[in-house]
């Protein structure tokens, strides 16, 4: 089982504390010396006061915030978890995956989803009834720029007569893509199309407002992997691929108040074959939060 480490981009009531550059290479430094497999951030450009009053959050560029980390360390990844695909042209999304892959020296894992917010599709100019197809056109030309020269494409709001973009990334083709999403549908295009799936905790009682279905215990989780794998044997795919998912157990505060039922989370989400898990802690101060990763690291070590 691998971790990633989120990064406190979402804490703007400490900007001096969280939102600099030396403090985000001091705790993407702690990550790596802490034995993290990655840090990951999350990506909300555009969020509305009324999402942002109801439980909503800010959050820094994903692509910005994760060069600063990647710059204070050598072998820890940076992962997006997860980035809005249909919220950018395809091309400008491909040349910020193809920058920070060769600045971090092949360390960039891409999670990518298709987006639930409305309003922030609305206040970036996005048909929100078209994220499912721009996705899908989003996945095709990104991966085509980053690994194809004279790009040539039409496609439902642009049109590249021949794009080509050097270097080619540090991972070949590309640095790995995993999917974001409960659905039926972002399962089969992990299957299809990436090389990891992240399903996510998922309550019945948020399962309307994030526009996928619920995910809340075990017996939920076991089950989508199993349609998983077996629409990977439908299909023929042999590419064994990773599974993301987030320790529940440390929701809310963040912190292991109980060290044994985060143990037994991380087992059992292991013995489904889960190979990655996103985990987070809290703090009001960098101090306190740097204490609070050492804490959380050394529950996790095997």
């Amino acid at each position: 089982m691998r971790f990633a480490l989120a990064l406190p981009m979402t804490d703007v009531l400490a900007p001096e504390e969280f939102l600099t550059g030396p403090a985000i290479a001091e705790m993407a430094h702690a990550a790596e010396t802490l034995g993290f497999h990655a840090v990951h951030v999350t990506d909300h450009p555009a969020g509305d006061q009324q999402w942002l009053d109801t439980g909503g959050h800010h959050a820094l560029d994903p692509f910005v915030a994760l060069s600063f980390a990647a710059a204070a360390t050598t072998h820890l990844r940076v992962q997006t978890h997860i980035l809005v695909l249909p919220y950018r042209n395809p091309f400008l999304t491909a040349k910020s995956v193809l920058s920070l892959d060769v600045l971090s020296g092949g360390r960039l894992t891409l999670g990518v989803a298709a987006g639930y917010l409305r309003s922030e599709f609305n206040a970036l100019g996005v048909d929100y009834d078209e994220r499912n197809e721009l996705f899908d056109e989003a996945l095709d030309v990104m991966k085509r720029a980053l690994t194809e020269d004279a790009v040539a494409f039409t496609g439902r709001h642009f049109r590249s007569r021949g794009t080509t973009m050097a270097p080619r990334p540090v991972q070949q083709p590309h640095p790995p893509i995993w999917i974001g999403g409960n659905s039926a549908r972002a399962m089969r295009r992990a299957v299809e199309s990436a090389q990891g799936w992240c399903p996510f905790p998922n309550p019945a009682a948020t399962s309307a407002a994030t526009r996928t279905p619920k995910l809340e215990t075990l017996a939920d989780i076991a089950e989508r992997l199993e349609r998983a794998r077996a629409y990977a044997v439908e299909i023929g795919r042999t590419e064994p691929f990773a599974v993301c998912y987030s320790l529940t157990s440390l929701r809310g505060s963040g912190r292991a108040d109980d060290p044994g039922a985060v143990r037994d989370e991380v087992d059992a989400l292991d013995a489904l074959g889960v190979t990655d898990c996103t985990v987070g802690v809290h703090a009001p101060t960098r101090r306190e939060w740097l204490a609070r990763a050492e804490q959380l690291a050394a529950l996790l070590a095997p």
